[in-house]
Order: C-alpha cells, then structure tokens, then sequence
C-alpha cells in the first residue's frame, strides 16, 4: 500500500482523548493530527518520537492531518487502523499469502454471523467461502532484539466476539481465517498478551480448536509505503 500524499516528518508531542495527536513539524509550527488507533497503542506512543503524518485530501475536514508512522528505536510502525485490510487485501490479490490463494473473487465488509461484518470474504468455485479478520499489531512492549509482537494492547471484547464468529463459520462447513498483520518488521515472532485480555487468549484457544485458522505476517513500514514481507512465527494458546 502506497501512501497517496506525500508524509510529512515531525515529532510526536502527544496523544490524547484517543484519536488527537498533537505533532510538531520540522518547520517548527505543531500541528493536531487525527490518530485513527481506538487501541491503547501501548510501546507506540512515546512523547519526542519521530512520526510521519499525512495532510488530508479533503479541504473541508476538521482535522488536515493524519498520524501514520511512528518510529521507536530506530524501527517504523504503522499506526494508522484503517490500512490493515487494504494491506491484506493487495497482498491476497498479489498472491503474497500463499495460504490465502486460489481463490477468485475478495469482497469487502461482507455481512455474517450475528449482526457482524467480516473484514474479507473469499470465494471460488468448487472451494467452502473463506472468512477472514484482520487485526492490526503494533504493540512490543519488549524492546530488545527477542520481544514479540503482542495482541491485545487493551481488552477487546469486540476482538472476543469476532473469534466466536469465525468459529460458527467453521461449524457451518466454511474456512475462517485469523489474520494478524504486523506493522513492523522488528520482531522475531507473536503471541498473545493473556495478561492484558485473558479472556481473549482463551477466546482464541476455543477458535483454534474449532478450525479457525491463525495467520501472521510482518510489514516493512517506509514514509512511502507500507507492504507485507513475510510470515512470522506464533506462540499460540492451546
């Protein structure tokens, strides 16, 4: 995924009421940018880190700026939630998801279950449709060479419902897909933060002994674009 205006460089004073982030720009003026991140956004937030945002192609919208990147340690993260699906979506199409291909059609925020929207469904002829939900990953709260990245950064009762979902999809002889997407490259491999949301963990065992199946893979994140690299290994619960 290309990013569509050209990212501005600055450095992240903070963020606050979830979805502002106050930024000062390299040219010295500080600027509130939109942070479309409704998680905690635990490691990613650090006040003085380098960050890149994005000046708004709609003249009218109240906030002219978007926070996208945020560099910690010399590594770049994606922040921005409404990217993952895209992200996936280009790589499913590019075939980069060798456990996703084969298929023939991906359609978008497709209703199911109850009351829900699937993030991607997929589907073939002659082959069960293919659910799958994105969930965006950032957090490492181990910075050294060997920390994971880890999901939740906050409880996600929301996260809870959709595993249960995508279970009732399996039982109804469909593929359901977990697809954890990793905005940066600099961690070694995931597992699931049962400290922050046990009942997410456990939530997950159930799906993964139901069928749904658990995919991760990892971003190069750039100012200029962000795309997928490669899988990364998991520590799941059983």
């Amino acid at each position: 995924m290309k990013f569509e205006t050209k990212l501005l460089k600055g450095k992240l004073v903070k963020r606050y009421k979830r979805f502002f982030a106050d930024v000062v720009l390299e040219n010295g003026d500080t600027v509130v940018a939109h942070c479309a991140n409704s998680g905690s956004m635990l490691s990613v937030k650090p006040e003085g880190a380098p960050v890149w945002i994005s000046p708004a192609n709609n003249p009218k919208r109240k906030l002219k700026y978007t926070w996208e990147v945020v560099q910690i340690e010399g590594h770049n993260v994606g922040i921005n939630t409404g990217h993952p699906n895209r992200i996936v979506a280009e790589a499913i199409e590019a075939g980069e998801i060798s456990e996703l291909a084969g298929y023939d059609s991906l359609r978008r925020e497709v209703k199911y279950g109850k009351n829900s929207r699937i993030d991607m469904l997929l589907e073939a002829e002659g082959k069960p449709p293919c659910y799958v939900e994105v969930k965006n990953v950032t957090m490492k709260r181990d910075l050294t060479p060997k920390g994971n990245a880890e999901f939740p950064d906050s409880v996600t009762t929301r996260g809870a419902k959709h595993l249960g979902e995508l279970a009732d999809m399996v039982s109804e002889g469909h593929r359901a897909a977990m697809f954890y997407l990793v905005q940066r490259g600099d961690c070694p491999r995931f597992s699931v933060a049962g400290d922050i949301d046990p009942d997410y963990k456990a939530g997950l065992a159930v799906a993964i002994k139901a069928g749904v199946e658990v995919l991760c893979y990892q971003c190069d994140v750039t100012p200029e674009e962000i795309s997928i690299s490669g899988p990364l290994p998991m520590d799941l619960p059983s």
